[in-house]
């Protein structure tokens, strides 16, 4: 009988790949991290002794799911802006707001915020983009969350670096000083065409390929961004993307609302991901993505909450229900983005995304575990017949109840813990206060 640190034993297991099985009264087996076996539970009790048996009469378990893309420190920032245009919220909002606040210290205390919120919601991984993204990949890890922290680049100078060069220096510095943690990764993220000139594009392609990183990047996002960019560069902005040599595998384009047929086939060709963000692009009216037919043309679609000051709430399993509903209202196809599409975009197409496909994104042996139990004994699960299409359909974040990343339970039944088991909430809430009250102030601060 082998041994191993931990044996979850599930009313159902959704591994994801194969995309569409569910696996009844089975077992997942984790040593050292990592799943040794995904097996029937009734063979896991007679093949394994575990250091801990986890009884989940009532859950179906799932890979952790998979924010491809936030801004997390911005959870400080929550309902700020609301009701607002993209152009408008930003120039009369954040903007000012960052210019104003924007610190390592704020970056860290969001971050942290933020992580407790996406671990609460299943979330185990997401691919961040903000300023200082040391202090934002110190706080995922400080609350036990996987990361992939965007190196930034933009043009005008903030707090954190004075021009896209010194963007990418301090970034690609945090990239080295991290490179031994095994739940920290990078991505290039400049921040959208319109904010970053041809010459740091075209830098970032070249680094994208000498470091063998993926680039992640607003993208189409408006009707405005697109026509700005023919009057500025005669082109729309994939079109100016792809001349800079940045459309291929490695790109994340997230948003990609506005997009003619001829773009979405040259993201099928070229391998790029779109990451669909349904909450946000709703709430600041940009559009509403094309996702059944980038799905029907095989483009790699992930799934994202942008960050908590454009939806208000870091919710992906809200994102995959709606992802779903819109595809098939937009379309007029009930078949588009069923439930194991939808499922797998929240999951192993951002691992793709992110190049941790091998590692994060299905339940399978050799995989890493992190993993997530969604508790469906409630009222408002009942009965249930597909627990698969509960997840996306009947499902909502309070239906979590556990989640580990590596191997390491990092929330129990709706508990996040810290590295001792203590509840962390405390420590992470005790800070906000202050923050509240000063951009509160400054909100209410009478115009110049």
């Amino acid at each position: 009988m082998r041994t191993v640190d931990t044996l979850l034993c599930c009313r159902w297991v959704v591994p994801v790949q194969p995309r569409g099985v569910v696996l009844t009264e089975h077992a997942i087996a984790v040593e050292a991290g990592r799943i040794v076996a995904v097996l029937p539970a009734a063979q896991a009790r007679r093949e394994f002794a575990a250091r801990e048996t986890v009884e989940l009469p009532h859950h179906a378990v799932t890979p952790g799911l998979i924010n491809a893309h936030t801004h997390a420190a911005m959870s400080l920032l929550r309902g700020v802006g609301d009701d607002l245009p993209l152009e408008r919220w930003l120039r009369e909002r954040i903007w000012p707001l960052e210019a104003a606040f924007a610190s390592e210290q704020f970056v860290y205390d969001g971050t942290r915020l933020a992580a407790l919120e996406m671990l609460r919601a299943g979330q185990t991984t997401c691919s961040d983009m903000y300023f200082f993204p040391e202090a934002a990949a110190r706080a995922l890890r400080d609350a036990g969350m996987r990361a992939v922290v965007g190196i930034i680049a933009i043009e005008f100078p903030t707090a954190y670096a004075t021009d896209a060069d010194d963007y990418l220096r301090k970034g690609l510095a945090a990239r080295d000083a991290l490179r031994d943690d095994p739940l920290i990764s990078f991505t290039l993220a400049p921040h959208a065409p319109y904010t970053v000139a041809d010459a740091t594009l075209a830098r970032i392609a070249t680094l994208a390929e000498e470091l063998d990183l993926p680039v992640h990047m607003h993208v189409h996002e408006t009707a405005h961004e697109v026509g700005e960019s023919v009057r500025t560069h005669g082109t729309r902005p994939l079109a100016r993307l792809d001349r800079l040599g940045l459309v291929s595998e490695r790109l994340l384009a997230v948003h990609a609302v506005h997009l003619d047929d001829a773009e979405i086939r040259l993201l099928a060709e070229r391998g790029a991901t779109v990451v669909h963000c349904p909450s946000s692009n709703l709430k600041l009216a940009s559009g509403i993505a094309r996702t059944a037919m980038l799905a029907a043309r095989g483009v790699n679609l992930a799934l994202g909450t942008d960050g908590a000051a454009s939806n208000n709430r870091l919710d992906l399993l809200e994102e995959a229900r709606l992802a779903a509903l819109l595809a098939k209202g937009a379309s007029g196809d009930a078949t588009a983005l069923p439930a194991a599409a939808v499922l797998e975009a929240a999951t192993l197409a951002g691992a793709r995304a992110l190049g941790l496909a091998e590692r994060i994104g299905s339940i399978e042996a050799d995989k890493e575990a992190d993993l997530v139990a969604f508790d469906l004994s409630a009222v408002e699960t009942q009965p249930c017949f597909d627990p698969l299409s509960h997840l996306v359909y009947a499902c909502g974040r309070e239906h979590v109840s556990d989640v580990w990343v590596r191997g390491r339970r990092v929330v129990r039944t709706r508990q996040v813990l810290d590295v001792a088991g203590a509840p962390l909430s405390a420590a992470v809430i005790a800070p906000l206060v202050a923050w509240q009250n000063r951009l509160r102030q400054f909100l209410n601060a009478p115009a110049a």
